[in-house]
């Protein structure tokens, strides 16, 4: 009866932990496949152990070109998308213009889109406008969609934004350029960092649109989905586990930045609006009228 009410007392946090293991499964078998001999071109069966393909991981020319291609792609993308995303997100969210209402539709458009429909609406756009398809259209199309999860990141931390630590910078002889970069910037950070990570995510692994516009450039994905048809080289689970680790290591120093923005957060300009004077002290005290 014990155990019975412990389960239906944590009967939440159990399901949780088991969403999060099944969606761990997939990755672990990647990681212990990465030690695995094959003996022919399928790495489907385990064999034998081994660490000859660590220590090989980029020992296939197309495999190490393609990943670097599609880091480098990441890169940019995330970029130019976090700083357009982020002037975006702040527009809407403290300016009010004409079609800011119509900005918000668009930018969830390409959310909710299939990449079918992206992909293929932007290959007719480049083939319109005769744009040769390469590295060049393969960052047009991932900066798109790449935005619209910058600026919903962006605004939600905005959102929440407190402007009185803005307001009593200025007061204290900051310029908006100084406000910007040594109290709003730190706030956000988390947010930004978020984003970028989230769009650098998006981008490195995706296929759908990249498959329409890549021309003769081979990212990642299309290396591996290419692969597939003829076996799967272990180097590609070794690689894969690789970015998996390095996840780990981003999304622990994501954590740690919102950590600090939440204790920077915490610091309140407390001044009372009425009295002019910090709310948690008392004003000070009238001088004496009685002589000395």
């Amino acid at each position: 009866m014990r155990a019975v009410r412990w389960i239906r007392e944590h009967a939440v946090l159990l399901f949780a932990c088991l969403v999060v293991l099944y969606m761990l499964i997939p990755i672990f078998v990647i990681a212990v496949f990465s030690f695995n001999d094959p003996t022919g071109r399928f790495n489907f069966t385990w064999v034998g152990f081994t660490t000859e393909h660590w220590t090989n991981a980029f020992g296939i020319p197309e495999l190490t070109d393609s990943l670097l291609t599609s880091i480098e792609l990441a890169a940019a993308s995330t970029v130019i998308s976090t700083i357009l995303g982020t002037m975006i997100a702040m527009a809407l969210v403290r300016y009010q213009f004409r079609g800011r209402k119509a900005t918000n539709l668009l930018i969830v458009i390409p959310i909710t889109s299939p990449e079918v429909v992206i992909g293929a609406a932007l290959l007719s756009l480049f083939v319109y406008a005769q744009i040769a398809t390469g590295f060049g259209t393969l960052l047009i199309a991932h900066v798109m969609f790449s935005i619209s999860f910058v600026v919903i990141v962006i605004r939600s931390r905005l959102i929440g934004f407190d402007r009185r630590l803005e307001e009593a910078a200025r007061d204290l002889g900051a310029d908006a350029k100084t406000t910007f970069r040594t109290v709003t910037l730190p706030l956000i950070a988390p947010g930004l960092g978020a984003a970028a990570f989230l769009a650098f995510a998006l981008s490195l692994d995706d296929f759908v649109i990249s498959n329409f516009n890549s021309g003769t450039t081979v990212t990642f994905p299309l290396y591996i989905f290419g692969a597939a048809q003829r076996g799967i080289p272990v180097e590609v689970n070794v690689l894969a586990t690789m970015l998996f680790m390095v996840t780990l290591v981003a999304m622990g120093l994501t954590v740690w930045q919102q950590r600090k923005a939440e204790k920077l957060a915490a610091v309140r300009p407390d001044a009372d609006a009425d009295t002019g004077f910090p709310s948690s002290s008392t004003p000070p005290a009238a001088p004496s009228s009685t002589p000395a």
